[in-house]
């Protein structure tokens, strides 16, 4: 298809000529490109390649923090809830930088985009090498920045030139960056145990640079947006729609609690007397977990026209997996921890799915795709930080795992919602 529609940001009040570069986000209508199947092999492996690179390289610069946040807060001085921004930065530039996307697109084409954004991400880890507070937390801020442009186009890129195997390169790239986060959690102790925490985290930026390698030969044929679709005409569509404030709540709740978890698991179970190498591993094994969730859950839910008993079936779960975290007992925490990695992962894969369900037709189902992107980033920007904050009030880890426990009541709430056999029709 030589169309494909972007993902929208918040809407900010800014001046008028960043206004509208703003409110301008592209749904793209190209010169369609080769189809995967006419293009010679070489070039049809390397877009693949490609693909998949860039997609391992979205999750490790966030998950090797969690394991490591102990030697942080030990060499830093940092309290819980600053230590929490490390990763709540990462998520308010998901929701926010969608909005400025066409300021990099209209001139360096998805692809160029693409590359520039893989550099941003080996330049912003590389700045959490330095000595310095402020650099550890402007080097999060840019790859936060660099992870959102790849979130917002590989769908994008997926679609244009996959349009009949959406959902295998979906799933592909999907468990590719479940693989990432699951490779960045388990080996940040090793590795800050032979070179440090700061390069533990910097040694991610060779991996970026290595995916840059794999890109560049997608740069020659460079795809540049033509038309482009606002974010308050999304709003105005899809706001005063119950149904589509369900999907991107519960989409919102889902996130917050993954990016609890994914910042602060390793802390918790270092708290109780597990050492910090088997901490990280129990984050690995949740995202590992997770890749299960994603492919299995959005399978089976998309067989159903009615979600909702899968939505009661997560929540029992999850309920089960944050009141085992909560109990004392040792000897069940890999369940515990693998039972809430899956069902993260599957909620996030029927977060999903629901925007694919929900809508009628592309154009509603990219607006609403970009709506519950936005304002779900933006709420779960909240969590880590205000974990950090509950944390260092309460002194222990009950208090947390309460509040997600009230999260969870939320996103039932919101997924039964959402879960109905209806449709958005506008």
């Amino acid at each position: 298809s030589g169309r494909e529609a972007g993902y929208y940001g918040p809407f900010v009040d800014l001046s008028p000529p960043i206004r509208a570069a703003a409110e301008a986000r592209p749904s793209f209508e190209m010169t369609p490109p080769p189809s995967p199947g006419t293009r010679p092999l070489l070039q049809q492996s390397l877009l693949i390649a490609g693909i998949l690179f860039i997609a391992v390289n979205l999750r490790p610069a966030l998950a090797a923090v969690g394991p490591v946040i102990g030697d942080i807060r030990q060499d830093t001085g940092l309290s819980n809830t600053a230590l929490g921004f490390l990763t709540t930065l990462p998520l308010l530039a998901f929701g926010v930088v969608s909005a400025f996307t066409p300021l990099v697109t209209r001139r360096l084409g998805i692809e160029g985009t693409l590359a520039a954004a893989l550099l941003l991400l080996a330049v912003g880890i590389l700045l959490r090498v330095f000595p310095s507070v402020l650099l550890l937390f402007g080097g999060t801020a840019l790859l936060g920045i660099a992870i959102a442009l790849g979130n917002v186009l590989l769908p994008s890129l997926v679609k244009r030139d996959f349009p009949q195997r959406t959902g295998l390169m979906t799933s592909a790239y999907s468990s590719m960056m479940g693989l990432g986060a699951t490779f960045g959690a388990g080996l940040s102790v090793p590795l800050a145990g032979v070179v440090g925490w700061r390069w533990a985290l910097g040694a991610w930026a060779l991996v970026a640079v290595v995916a840059l390698g794999v890109w560049l030969s997608q740069l020659k044929d460079r795809t540049m947006p033509r038309h482009t679709v606002g974010f308050r005409k999304a709003l105005k569509d899809l706001g005063r729609t119950p149904l589509a404030w369900y999907i991107a709540l519960f989409m919102g709740l889902q996130s917050l609690t993954f990016y609890v978890i994914l910042a602060w698991l390793p802390d918790l179970l270092q708290s109780r007397g597990f050492g910090a190498g088997y901490a990280g591993w129990m984050l690995a094994l949740s995202q590992g977990a997770g890749i299960l969730g994603t492919l299995i859950v959005p399978t089976w839910a998309g067989r159903l026209d009615d979600q909702r008993r899968i939505v009661w079936g997560l929540v029992l779960l999850e309920g089960a997996a944050l009141l085992g975290l909560l109990s004392p007992g040792e000897a069940l925490v890999p369940v515990w921890v693998a039972l809430i990695g899956f069902v993260l992962g599957g909620t996030f894969g029927l977060a999903l799915l629901f925007i694919v369900l929900r809508t009628t037709d592309t154009e509603t189902a990219t607006e609403l795709s970009g709506m519950a992107q936005s304002v779900g980033y933006l709420l779960a920007a909240t969590g880590p930080t205000l974990v950090g904050f509950l944390h260092d009030v309460t002194r222990t880890w009950s208090g947390p795992l309460l509040f997600l426990l009230v999260v969870l009541l939320a996103k039932l709430a919101m997924g039964l919602g959402a879960g109905k056999p209806q449709r958005i029709h506008r």
